[in-house]
């Protein structure tokens, strides 16, 4: 996860504790744990990126709305990153 950005891990740990999440999803689930606003110029181009990386894949529900799941690359960096977190941090 070196290479992402903390918004963009963020947004990834929200999209691998989801079910195919709607970026409003995504958006309103990031805001719950900022608690602050997060327009979409600021996530949308976020999510993108993940995409891009291969570590999200989109979707279509509707012609208005898309999902995103997490993929298998995805859900590998994640469980890289908490098992470099566990040598630090033992709870």
């Amino acid at each position: 996860m070196e290479d992402l950005t903390g918004f963009q891990r963020d947004l990834l740990y929200v999209i691998a504790g989801a079910d195919q999440p709607s970026g409003q999803s995504v958006k309103e689930e990031a805001e719950n744990y900022y608690d602050s606003d997060i327009n979409h110029g600021r996530l949308y181009p976020n999510l993108d990126t993940l995409v891009n990386k291969e570590l999200v894949e989109k979707g279509q529900l509707d012609r208005r709305t898309n999902y995103y799941a997490i993929t298998d690359a995805g859900e590998a960096r994640i469980h890289e990153r908490r098992e470099w977190e566990s040598q630090y941090v033992d709870f």
